[in-house]
């Protein structure tokens, strides 16, 4: 008998839930912990006990397991269990982390907005992504293009304003905007009117960028001694950041991350609701039935990937004008190539993309959060490196085809030659 993925799967999932029941659940001991939702002195708390807890999210895997072999009958209930369990691995870390360190409890609306930050600019480099894929362009270069704005933005943030003026920090992050659509024009040129193979061109704007930020930061920056400076401010939207609980935390932010949901919005709208994300997406499928149409094939890849480039410049802003407000070689950190497994997780689509981004900031929120509860198995204390390799262990989780098959446009890197 041949299991599919779904059985697969449910098969890997019923043994980790035994796992639990059977041995992480009567090791975990009979001290009560607590999620709370707000800062102290007095929040609301949810007490549980770790090893009821597990033992249950435990009962809910094998049972999960168990409606995976039942498929057909099910319908789409066993494929909505499956992800619905997947999740619990979530909440489960925590659990399980909280158990084997000394902490009564750790805030989660807190660990939520953290996870929504550091996903930040992942989403924006998976947005990059997407209009640039969805025209046909593969673009590897996302880190490229963060990075490189990233430096120049603050070194123009360093050289004009000393990186304290107000007015000249948000010039500056004009500035790592257009560094990133320019990048991105760079790879335009490349790949779409030269037709140099999309991959080496995308691995060209990232060596690019690598060594060009180097070498103006060690030559322009640190000589100016203006090596940091002040970020952007908190912003508090109205009504919003009055919610109890949540309104605090989460509507009282920087000006970038508010940016992030808008762009993504924006990018769902444009690319399925208008003419003009249609043509998009068409060049991206079919470029020579496109061309039929009247459509320019190579403008509306020019401007794709421009605009990807745009919101990219504005992921690196994010590093160096709202995250840290420096600039440090290869502060990017990956981000670029984290942003295209989002991407592959969404499937090329804007929302589980953006899922798939927040996914991978929480994994990043959560290596942090574990480091400051000081897990420990047994006497062995677990090494932040560990923590830290979370991000990549997830990519390397979801590009082996842990979602299934994501299958990408059309003419994704196959370059286009006009038929007339």
């Amino acid at each position: 008998m041949r299991l599919g993925r779904l059985q697969t799967i449910g098969v890997v999932l019923g043994l980790v839930g035994v796992f639990l029941i059977a041995y992480v659940s009567p090791n975990l001991g009979s001290d009560t912990k607590a999620f709370t939702f707000d800062a102290p002195p007095d929040p609301p708390t949810l007490s549980f006990t770790p090893g009821v807890a597990v033992a249950a999210i435990g009962v809910l895997f094998v049972l999960t397991a168990m409606l995976a072999f039942f498929e057909e009958r099910s319908g789409r209930i066993a494929t909505i269990a499956l992800v619905g369990s997947g999740l619990l691995f979530l909440p489960l870390i925590v659990i399980v982390a909280l158990a084997l360190s000394e902490s009564t409890g750790t805030n989660v609306v807190q660990l939520i907005v953290e996870s929504l930050r550091l996903g930040t600019p992942i989403a924006l480099g998976a947005m990059a992504g997407l209009w640039c894929e969805r025209s046909g362009v593969v673009n590897i270069g996302i880190e490229g293009m963060m990075l490189g704005s990233a430096g120049v933005g603050f070194m123009f943030y360093s050289l004009v304003g000393d990186a304290s003026s107000v007015p000249i920090l948000w010039a500056s992050i004009g500035v790592a905007v257009i560094t990133g659509g320019l990048i991105a024009a760079l790879h335009a040129l490349m790949s779409v009117t030269f037709r140099v193979d999309q991959i080496i061109s995308g691995v060209v704007v990232n060596l690019l960028a690598l060594g060009v930020t180097g070498f103006l930061r060690s030559e322009v920056v640190v000589p100016s001694g203006v090596t940091s400076g002040t970020p952007t401010s908190d912003i508090a939207l109205p009504g919003l950041s009055s919610i109890p609980v949540i309104g605090p935390q989460l509507f009282d932010a920087r000006p970038i991350f508010f940016l992030m949901f808008v762009l993504v919005t924006a990018s769902w709208w444009v690319l399925w609701h208008t003419k003009f994300g249609l043509r998009v997406r068409s060049v991206g499928e079919n470029p020579h039935a496109a061309e039929t149409l009247g459509i320019d094939v190579i403008r509306t890849r020019y401007t794709a990937v421009i605009i990807g480039g745009l919101i990219a410049g504005l992921g690196g802003a994010w590093f160096s004008m709202e995250s840290q407000g420096g600039f440090q070689d290869n502060m990017t950190n990956g981000a670029g190539f984290i942003a295209l497994a989002a991407l592959i997780f969404g499937k090329w689509r804007p929302w589980t993309a953006f899922g798939g981004a927040m996914l991978f900031g929480f994994t990043r929120a959560l290596g942090s959060r574990l480091q400051i509860l000081g897990v420990e198995v047994g006497d062995f204390e677990i090494p932040s490196e560990f923590w830290q390799s979370l991000p990549f262990v997830v990519t390397i989780i979801v590009v082996a085809g842990l979602i299934g098959r994501a299958i990408p446009p059309a003419a994704i890197g196959r370059p286009f030659e006009r038929s007339r």
